[in-house]
């Protein structure tokens, strides 16, 4: 084992983190207003001066799995109106296309215990342009790009810093930080530079509910240059400055006089040291102590050359005790960079080439960085705090009212801790599957939380995001489980698999499939309607909308999810089986599940019309009218490639071991020959005795990939496209009541206003539909093996088998990350400085991707679920060599 993996047994190396949000304001646990406006109740320009009721923001944050103590990086270039102690970004409605961080940010390395870690943000010499950037895009429509920063031009001539900021831990208690200033410019430039250490504000809110006392801490200058920090509950810690910083002390509490105009409150607020700097006033503690403190260094960088600041917070109790603490820093860092390569060396295929081991190394990194402390007590938010003035009425029954029993308190993988700075139920799935490679243990711990009693709602529906946590995401859950479960007993074979885990979450998730199954069909048809179900604004009008004569929506992918969601419950089932035969019935009332759901998708009950259309070969949506007759939707989308998901693939020692199981399924094949002959002959053996369990048989899987491979339809350079490209020239259009719908292929950014302005499945590339539609033509190759073979390319005769198609996949959605021909990586787009030597080789993993072209598209550093790259790279490697 390597150092790192001997560490991940010890929880005491995981207390310290990356666990600051990248953005706290605009968020919902921070709106107290009435009508539900989180983005203007707290903005950007607010955040400097008001104190966080939930939580806290920073530029390269770490602090605490509490989050009481925060340790971040401010910045000033003598020219900006304001400190840069937190990312700008637009809010959802200042962008043309939505919410959008408009930052040059990268998170380079970690490790899974946070020994060591680097990130980058580049910082302009020039004054930072705020204005221009709202302006700009306020200005540009839906049908316009958006309008970057590099757009502004403000990085020519490369007259900007690269700023690294980088932690390594001489143990869990003992943090060392180390700021590199480069000047990338042509002359020598000045920068602010100021280390920053707070503490979250939990002193003015009355009682609390996360654990932290309500007790008001206390940052002191000692005598020796340091900062004395003692907090009741973490501890006494020392944070020294190397050199002689000034130190400028105020307090984390709101500026009531710039916020509402009153003059009580802190005489050295919040944004003290921000108004000491930019605008010179009195606004810093003259007696150095408070609960806010920055090492104040001022940097005349020569062209060409950088220059370093160290810091380190440790422990009071910390066994590396020295009268100098920097003797052994660079050592210390030294050691853990190494110690960071060994591990990942274990992680990275053999045959990867060093492009592709930077990726997947990055894709890491990125996850790693974006967990978060999320705290979230709803019945408290409702409710308002005794140290507050009450919220107004309207809250009682507005957003998340029905959730009190949620109370979030934790450390939690974020999509993005910019544009997403909470989870989302389906996102967090996906997180989970990648971030097993490196951390089972925390990727079970994770998984296990989402079902937490405070999590899960008494009913047993899931969370699905704090803007609405009643949506609903696709239950990728079970597959999470099934899949993490695997990769842990693959990485300890000797332990035998982790069966706490597996019956843990599934009975947890036992709960959750029945709330699918009571609220989500209503009929009791079997086919499932209605909700957000994750590919939120592909279909022809808004998925989610309720008619007013009765008329709903009844989903090909919705109803496919549920058949994937009671065959991973079904594989659970029978893994458990094999240790105790209760699980057995288990795994047959999950079977029965699925070939009910198959059937009623083929061929519904009383209407004799399902959602598989015979003459397109394809699924389709449908809509069911109030007078019980239907019309199906016929435009296709990634709704109708989400059956293939549903697939399992049984082997002959598993089924020996479940003989009750197997008596089960051939009971159907004699007594219910019409749900039989709807779905695949599971009756039949495949390679090594295989069964296969699927919605599909082999002539409609042909069907599907035929348009899957199609580069007309769904297939582009880099990965299979949400929306099918005949829909750009020849628009689908459907009409209902007279109104007439009108689906188009947009290969970005969205021209629909529908759940918010940069949601758009009308035509990119996604990642994690394409990793699950990878995943299943593998496991339709394990039964079929060479025999079965697909034309590809269409139209030339040519035959591949499918782990063909799988490479072939595969291979397209890493070319998003890795470089070209052209010496370019797709996802960043055309703009050249990214092709600049300090730009070029720093990844970002976007939320989706350009149909046509692979340029990243959306939050930035949604490394949550594009992540999955890094899993790509290892089954190439593994898998489709």
């Amino acid at each position: 084992m390597t150092t790192e993996q001997v560490r991940l047994q010890d929880p005491a190396w995981r207390q310290w983190g990356p666990y600051v949000s990248d953005r706290q304001w605009g968020t919902v646990r921070e709106d107290y207003s009435a009508n539900g406006d989180a983005w203007h109740y707290t903005t950007h320009d607010m955040a400097r001066s008001y104190t966080y009721r939930w939580g806290e923001d920073g530029i390269a944050g770490f602090c605490d799995d509490k989050q009481q103590l925060c340790l971040a990086l401010s910045l000033w270039n003598g020219k900006d109106p304001i400190l840069k102690e937190r990312f700008f970004g637009l809010s959802n409605g200042e962008g043309n296309h939505g919410e959008d961080v408009k930052e040059l940010y990268y998170y380079l390395d970690n490790t899974p215990t946070h020994s060591y870690q680097r990130m980058l943000y580049k910082y302009p010499q020039a004054a930072y342009p705020y204005q221009w950037l709202v302006e700009e895009n306020r200005r540009r429509t839906r049908q316009d790009p958006e309008f970057e920063l590099l757009d502004t031009g403000i990085f020519d001539d490369d007259r900007y810093f690269d700023v690294f900021v980088e932690y390594a831990k001489a143990d869990p208690q003992d943090v060392l930080m180390t700021v590199t200033v480069c000047n990338r410019g042509p002359e020598a430039a000045t920068l602010h530079v100021l280390p920053t250490v707070w503490f979250r504000n939990t002193w003015s809110w009355g009682d609390d509910s996360d654990g932290v006392p309500n007790h008001r801490p206390q940052l002191a200058l000692r005598p020796d240059g340091g900062i004395a920090i003692d907090h009741v509950q973490l501890g006494q810690y020392v944070l020294q400055a190397e050199g002689e910083p000034n130190w400028l002390f105020c307090e984390n509490e709101s500026n009531l006089a710039r916020l509402y105009n009153t003059h009580i409150g802190s005489k050295y607020p919040k944004d003290g040291i921000n108004d000491y700097l930019v605008r010179k006033s009195n606004s810093v503690n003259p007696l150095q102590t408070g609960t806010k403190a920055a090492a104040h260094y001022v940097l005349t960088v020569q062209a060409g050359e950088e220059r370093q600041i160290r810091l380190r917070l440790k422990s009071v109790n910390s066994s590396r005790s020295s009268a100098d603490s920097f003797a052994d820093f660079d050592q210390l860092v030294a050691e853990r960079k190494a110690e960071a390569d060994a591990f990942y060396e274990q992680i990275h295929p053999a045959q990867a080439s060093a492009d592709e081991a930077s990726v997947q190394r990055q894709a890491f990194a990125g996850m790693l960085w974006s967990k978060q402390y999320y705290y979230y007590d709803v019945a408290r938010w409702l409710s308002g705090d005794p140290g507050s003035p009450p919220p107004p009425p309207e809250r009682a029954k507005g957003r998340n009212h029905s959730w009190t029993q949620l109370i979030n308190a934790n450390v939690i993988s974020m999509p993005d801790k910019w544009e997403y700075p909470w989870y989302a139920a389906w996102d967090w799935a996906f997180h989970c599957v990648t971030l097993a490679t490196i951390d089972p243990g925390f990727a079970k711990q994770q998984l296990m939380l989402l079902t937490n009693e405070w999590y899960m709602h008494p009913n047993g529906q899931l969370p699905a995001y704090e803007w609405a946590f009643s949506d609903v995401n696709p239950p990728v859950q079970a597959w999470a489980a099934w899949r993490i479960f695997q990769a842990d007993l693959e990485q300890n074979p000797a332990a035998g698999g982790d069966l706490t885990f597996l019956r843990g979450v599934f009975h947890k998730l036992m709960l959750n499939f029945t709330w699918w199954v009571n609220r989500k069909d209503e009929s009791g048809n079997n086919i499932f309607e209605g909700g957000f179900l994750g590919l939120d604004n592909i279909g022809v009008f808004d998925r989610n909308a309720v008619f007013p004569d009765g008329s709903h929506l009844e989903q090909a992918d919705g109803t496919s999810w549920m058949a994937m969601y009671a065959l991973n419950m079904m594989r659970i089932a029978l893994e458990l089986a094999r240790h105790d035969a209760v699980y057995d019935e288990m795994a047959t009332k999950y079977f029965d599940h699925f070939l009910y759901i198959a059937g009623a998708m083929t061929s519904m009950a009383h209407t004799n019309l399902g959602l598989w259309d015979e003459e397109d070969a394809f699924f389709y949506d449908q809509l069911r009218l109030s007078d019980g007759s239907v019309q199906r939707l016929r435009v296709r989308t990634m709704v109708g490639l989400i059956p293939i998901f549903a697939s399992e693939v049984l082997d002959a020692t598993l089924l020996a071991q479940n003989p009750a199981f197997v008596e089960r399924i051939m009971w159907f094949q004699s007594h219910r020959p019409d749900l039989y002959s709807q779905v695949s002959r599971y009756t039949e053996t495949g390679v090594a005795e295989k069964r296969l369990l699927s919605l599909l048989r082999g002539f409609r899987l042909k069907s599907l990939l035929g348009k899957v491979l199609d580069e007309t339809e769904f297939l582009s350079p880099h990965g299979v496209r949400a929306v099918s490209k005949v829909y750009c020239a020849n628009p689908y259009e459907f009409s209902l009541d007279g109104t007439t719908f009108r689906l188009t292929y947009t290969p970005a950014e969205s021209d629909s206003n529908m759940f918010g302005g940069n949601s758009n499945w009308r035509g990119p590339v996604w990642m994690p539909v394409n990793y699950l539609l990878i995943e299943s033509i593998l496991r339709f190759y394990d039964y079929f093996g060479d025999d079965f073979t697909v034309e590809y390319p269409v139209g030339s005769g040519r035959q591949i088998t499918l782990k063909t198609v799988a490479a072939e996949l595969t291979n397209r959605l890493i070319s998003l990350f890795t470089v070209n021909t052209d010496e370019k990586r797709p996802a960043f787009g055309q703009h050249p400085k990214y092709q600049d030597p300090h730009f070029r080789d720093c990844v970002l993993f976007y939320e989706y991707f350009d149909g046509d072209n692979g340029r990243g598209v959306g939050a930035s550093h949604q490394t949550g679920w594009t992540g999955l790259v890094a899993e790509l790279i290892k089954l190439k490697y593994e898998r489709l060599m």
